[in-house]
């Protein structure tokens, strides 16, 4: 009996050796040799690189593109930085091979054979094809300008640092195979799928995450599938067919519209995250990219939340008429005095915004419609700013030095019970400050 104990416990140790071999054991990319310095494959790679938003997280407000160095806050941990993908041999990718860069592009791993964080959204981009990964390298090899620029070290301390057990998270939720077209389909559903669940990685924060920060779903045969979710602080809503909880009482052309321009009156405006993603990204692509996006994201299946009408379809002007003359903003306490002050001049006093809406109206407004007061908070905040090829520059005015935390809470609930969800949350205090301390 003891000898065949020690056979099984023998066995099991080989076993659990040969799974962490297994686990640990880094995907090899697909891709060998080289890519010409062609100008049509670099333009193509442009091209995919702006669908893919790769501006984004690789630069920083005042530095140049793709040089890295964008601070990346991870809760409770500490801060990562985006890196340098510029094609300079010391800071950048300049020395990478093909196959290394397809290897941190579509599996997750460093030229130094290190897990990346999946901050990197290596998990979509694995949906990328050989063909497209091959057009970026040369883009980032061959188009784009070489910056010597070091990026600060993460902050995350040891052991949280380490970064061999992402290997364990990248067998159970990364994907490591390229789209597969569903013959089912039509060209147009699947150019849409490919993008949204691809390159454009619209799950990343469209998708509820689950108890080790996965994406519950990748793909519109998976529950929750851009479902929502909330990411650093902004609501990134459900925008899946639900009528009242996403959006499918959107048309085709009002998504279109949004897509490339960040703005549909009386629906919805683009800020945070979802702004620059219409600016840098979006706003950018082919009218057919954009229609083929909107096609697929109206196939989503819907899913509810119990809403009992959509998020644009909230409110009514007001009709508070408040004198407010020569009396600073940080002194008034009462929130349709400070709406007054601070927001009338542009949204109108009864909020309806201006005639030819460029100053959006607060009523029918999706931001100020939803059960969630984040957004308009970070708006309050932040303000606005948003450039596309399609219309004027788009800007709000940022409150964060004129108004206190208590009068931005009380601001926000006015507004969503004037012009808004009168049974929204409502924003304290606590909450303003604590959306003030993520900038």
């Amino acid at each position: 009996m003891k000898k065949i104990l020690t056979y099984v416990f023998f066995l099991v140790i080989l076993a659990l050796v040969v799974i962490g071999v297994v686990l640990l054991t880094a995907k090899a990319s697909p891709l060998t040799g080289d890519v010409p310095n062609d100008s049509a494959l670099v333009q193509r790679g442009a091209y995919l690189a702006v669908a893919g938003d790769c501006v984004a997280c690789h630069s920083t407000a005042k530095g140049q593109p793709f040089a890295g160095g964008l601070k990346m806050p991870i809760p409770m941990l500490g801060n990562i930085y985006s890196s340098n993908i510029t094609p300079d041999p010391k800071t950048g990718i300049g020395n990478w091979t093909l196959a290394e860069f397809d290897r941190a592009l579509r599996y997750g791993v460093g030229k130094d054979g290190k897990r990346l964080y999946p901050a990197m959204p290596y998990a979509s981009y694995a949906k990328i094809t050989d063909d497209d990964a091959k057009a970026l390298y040369a883009y980032f090899k061959y188009g784009v300008p070489a910056v010597n620029q070091d990026i600060p070290k993460s902050t995350i301390p040891w052991p949280f640092s380490i970064r061999w057990p992402v290997q364990f998270w990248n067998v159970l939720f990364a994907p490591t195979k390229s789209y597969e077209v569903k013959t089912n389909q039509s060209p147009e559903w699947n150019r849409g799928a490919y993008l949204v669940q691809g390159l454009a990685h619209c799950g990343t924060c469209h998708t509820p995450r689950g108890l080790f920060m996965q994406e519950k779903a990748m793909d519109e045969t998976g529950h929750d599938f851009l479902a929502g979710s909330i990411l650093a602080g902004w609501d990134a809503p459900n925008i899946t067919a639900d009528t009242n909880a996403g959006i499918g009482g959107w048309t085709h052309s009002q998504l279109t519209q949004y897509l490339q321009t960040g703005s549909v009156p009386n629906i919805a405006q683009a800020g945070g995250p979802m702004g620059e993603a219409v600016e840098h990204s979006f706003s950018k692509l082919s009218d057919a990219d954009i229609a083929a996006i909107a096609t697929y994201i109206h196939s989503v299946p819907a899913i509810g939340d119990g809403s009992t009408r959509p998020r644009y379809a909230w409110g009514i002007a007001s009709k508070d008429d408040v004198a407010l003359r020569g009396v600073a903003l940080k002194v008034v306490s009462d929130p349709a005095s400070i709406y007054l002050g601070a927001c009338a001049s542009c949204h109108q006093a009864n909020g309806l915004g201006s005639v030819d809406h460029y100053y959006p109206s607060l009523v029918h407004n999706s931001t100020v419609g939803a059960s969630n007061p984040n957004n308009l908070i970070q708006i309050i905040l932040h303000g606005l700013q948003r450039k596309t090829n399609t219309q004027d520059d788009i800007g709000m005015p940022a409150f964060k030095n004129d108004l206190s935390d208590a009068q931005i809470a009380s601001l926000t609930n006015y507004l969503t019970k004037q012009f808004g969800n009168p049974n929204a949350k409502q924003a304290t205090e606590k909450d303003v400050k604590k959306l003030r301390s993520l900038e």
